[in-house]
């Protein structure tokens, strides 16, 4: 690949530091590839998909796509590409507007799961515990998500 890398808007970027774990935090994800490919994958089930506006320019810096490729999810990348253009041309690595195109796709989907998180995350404490929550409800298919976060669906 390319040195193409997957960019994080402004706006998440202290969401994505947050939610990988280090020393001064207890996220759920050990790196941002991790949390950038959850993200998009919840950005696709919601047909969420938003422009980044201005990227973030410190940590966390644009991910080169080699460490997608190192850590196996590259075909995220592709496979949200072709599902979106219908065009199996997108999947050209020799065209460089193939390879733009392919991650401006994913960047926008892992935006709008980014977006998702940040407001089911709002006011926690414990991320890990919001989100296996927030998967729970989403295997029971009891409600969508709303704008604002409501605890009473957590008690049935």
């Amino acid at each position: 690949m390319a040195a193409n890398r997957i960019k994080v808007a402004k706006d998440k970027a202290e969401l994505v530091k947050s939610l990988v774990a280090s020393k001064d935090t207890t996220g759920p994800f050990q790196t941002y590839v991790e949390v950038m490919v959850f993200a998009a994958a919840l950005g696709v089930k919601y047909k969420k998909r938003i422009p980044l506006g201005e990227t973030n320019k410190r940590e966390p810096y644009p991910i080169p796509q080699e460490n997608f490729v190192s850590l196996g999810h590259e075909l995220i990348i592709k496979l949200l590409a072709i599902n979106e253009t219908q065009d199996i041309e997108i999947l050209s690595s020799r065209e460089e507007e193939y390879e733009d195109k392919r991650t401006q796709i994913f960047e926008e989907y892992a935006n709008g799961g980014l977006e998702i998180l940040q407001t089911e995350l709002r006011g926690a404490v414990d991320y890990s515990e919001r989100i296996l929550l927030f998967l729970i409800a989403e295997k029971d298919h009891k409600e969508p998500i709303d704008e604002e976060f409501d605890l009473s669906r957590f008690l049935s």
